[in-house]
């Protein structure tokens, strides 16, 4: 029996690349059952009508194409969460592409013992991993609640996880549009065994440099404040201690200042 897999993909106008992050679905290696949950956010462009063609078009995968209101990717992909029938999940954002080994490599790795692993991320456009994250000799890297607290390297296109984790973790903060997968991925560490593969699996945006550049990412004030957030959200929930929400706000507010500095630079090369 093949293993099935919710795929959850937030659509707002990209008409430009949901084909290609569709594609990259189709020509995954490996025998699985992908149950692709398209959940249109508001769109004004012409996402829907290439998405229903790119269906009709594609009878074997099985597109679930959902549309609201305007609402932001964390209500998207609750929709998507809200509909999932798979054992695994997966997120996939539309401007994003899995290379053809992706699922069969990490499935490899959720199914597996030694580790345990109830989620598991890749690398993206050849990044390398950054302090507090060391590789260890099967090529992963452990992730913890007080690494992600300090910097977080999983980006939610890399992502698959055990369905059996939202008992614990829940959803996403449905108002929360910065820095939302942070907020998820710590509650996940909170209770679960999360790591990070260090291959390269996925090209995200196209490939080029995104964070302080395109997408949500760009706005590198809203960042801050999302991550700022969510240090306040664990804080009164009782996850981490007073001084050390202090710090952190200080650490995010130099991060942020450092953030911009960098992308000054580049902006003038």
């Amino acid at each position: 029996m093949e293993t099935k897999i919710s795929v959850i993909i937030p659509v707002f106008n990209a008409q430009e690349t949901i084909v290609k992050a569709l594609d990259s679905i189709k020509n995954q290696n490996g025998a699985f059952d992908f149950e692709i949950i398209v959940v249109n956010d508001g769109s004004t462009d012409e996402s829907v009508p290439v998405i229903e063609r790119y269906s009709a078009e594609n009878p074997q995968m099985k597109i679930i194409l959902k549309s609201q209101k305007n609402g932001g990717v964390s209500a998207a992909r609750n929709v998507g969460l809200e509909l999932v029938t798979g054992d695994f999940i997966a997120f996939l954002d539309a401007d994003d592409e899995w290379l053809p080994n992706k699922t069969w490599k990490q499935l490899a790795l959720l199914r597996g013992t030694s580790p345990n692993i109830d989620l598991i991320s890749s690398s993206r456009n050849n990044s390398k991993l950054l302090f507090p994250y060391f590789l260890d000799q099967n090529n992963l890297a452990k992730v913890t609640f007080n690494k992600l607290l300090l910097r977080n390297e999983m980006h939610p296109s890399t992502v698959v996880f055990k369905k059996t984790i939202l008992k614990k973790t829940g959803f996403f903060d449905s108002k929360q549009r910065y820095a939302e997968d942070v907020y998820f991925f710590l509650n996940a560490a909170k209770h679960y065994d999360l790591y990070i593969l260090g291959e390269n699996l996925v090209i995200a945006g196209g490939g080029k440099r995104s964070f302080g550049v395109s997408g949500l990412s760009a706005n590198l004030l809203e960042m801050k404040r999302g991550y700022q957030k969510n240090v306040r959200d664990m804080y009164q929930a009782g996850n981490i201690s007073y001084s050390k929400y202090r710090f952190l706000r200080i650490f995010y507010r130099f991060k942020y200042f450092v953030l911009v500095l960098r992308r000054n630079y580049y902006n003038l090369k």
